[in-house]
C-alpha cells in the first residue's frame, strides 16, 4: 500500500506526498516500480522486449517513437541482467527468475532516482535473488534510492541499511541493527518467541484463519548518499 501511494495507484486518506519537493503525477520518469509477481498478467501477449521498453515510455510518451537513445538504454538494460538472449521471448514462457530479471530491466531502463521493489526475492532462485542484491549495489553507488518490501528478516538485517518497521503506523525507523529489537518486532508481528535467548518472530498474519488478518511488511531502504 505504501509503494502504491508512492506511485499515486491509491488515494491519500490524508496528507501529501512528495518527491524532489514536486507532488505526484510530475515525477514519473524518476520513480520505477515492480510490483509483485502475481499482480502482473502474464498471459499478456508481450515480448522481453516489449517489457522493457516500456521503462523509456516517460521519455517519448504516448505518440513518439523509441529514438536510438531508447533502443540502446534498453538493450544495455537487459545486456546488465544477463537475459538478452531472451527478447523476442513471450513475458508468460519465462521461468520466475526471469520474469523478475525482465521487470529489473525495465527499471534500470527508465533510469531512476527512486526505485521501489515489492517482494522481490518471492518465488525465484538462488541466482537471481544474488544478482539483485548485487544490482541493488550497484544502484546505491549511482545515487539511486531502493526500497523493499520483503517478510526476510534475516536478508533485511544484513544486507540493507535503514529498515522501517510497520504494521498499520510506524514502529521504527533507522539503522537496521537498532530496528532489529525484541520490543520493535514484538510490536510489529504480535508474536515472539525466545530460543535460547534468540527473538524468533512467529508470523501468522497470512494465515487466514481469522477474517481481520493483516499483512506486516517490512520496508526497507537501501540509499545512496
Amino acid at each position: 500500500t505504501l509503494f502504491k501511494a508512492l506511485v499515486g495507484l491509491v488515494p491519500l486518506r490524508s496528507g501529501q506526498i512528495r518527491i524532489h519537493s514536486r507532488p505526484l503525477g510530475t515525477h514519473q520518469d524518476c520513480v520505477a516500480y515492480i510490483p509483485q509477481r502475481e499482480e502482473v498478467d502474464w498471459r499478456f501477449p508481450v515480448t522481453v522486449w516489449d517489457v522493457v521498453m516500456m521503462g523509456r515510455f516517460g521519455k517519448f510518451g504516448w505518440f513518439g517513437q523509441p529514438t536510438r537513445a531508447d533502443r540502446e538504454a534498453t538493450a544495455q538494460a537487459l545486456a546488465m541482467l544477463g537475459i538478452s538472449g531472451l527478447t523476442q521471448r513471450p513475458i508468460g514462457e519465462l521461468s520466475g527468475g526471469q520474469q523478475q530479471r525482465v521487470f529489473l530491466s525495465r527499471a534500470l531502463a527508465q533510469e531512476p532516482h527512486v526505485l521501489l521493489m515489492d517482494e522481490p526475492f518471492t518465488g525465484i532462485d538462488i541466482n537471481t535473488q544474488e544478482a539483485t542484491l548485487k544490482l541493488l549495489q550497484d544502484l546505491k553507488a549511482q545515487k539511486v534510492t531502493v526500497l523493499v518490501s520483503t517478510h526476510d528478516l534475516k536478508m533485511a538485517a544484513e544486507r540493507f541499511d535503514l529498515t522501517l518497521l510497520l504494521n498499520h503506523k510506524l514502529i521504527a525507523f533507522g539503522p537496521s541493527q537498532l530496528v532489529f529489537q525484541p520490543e520493535y518486532i514484538s510490536a510489529a508481528f504480535h508474536q515472539l518467541l525466545y530460543l535460547n535467548g534468540i527473538p524468533l518472530v512467529v508470523d501468522d498474519c497470512c494465515s487466514g484463519d481469522t477474517p481481520d488478518h493483516h499483512e506486516h511488511n517490512l520496508a526497507v531502504e537501501d540509499r545512496g548518499g
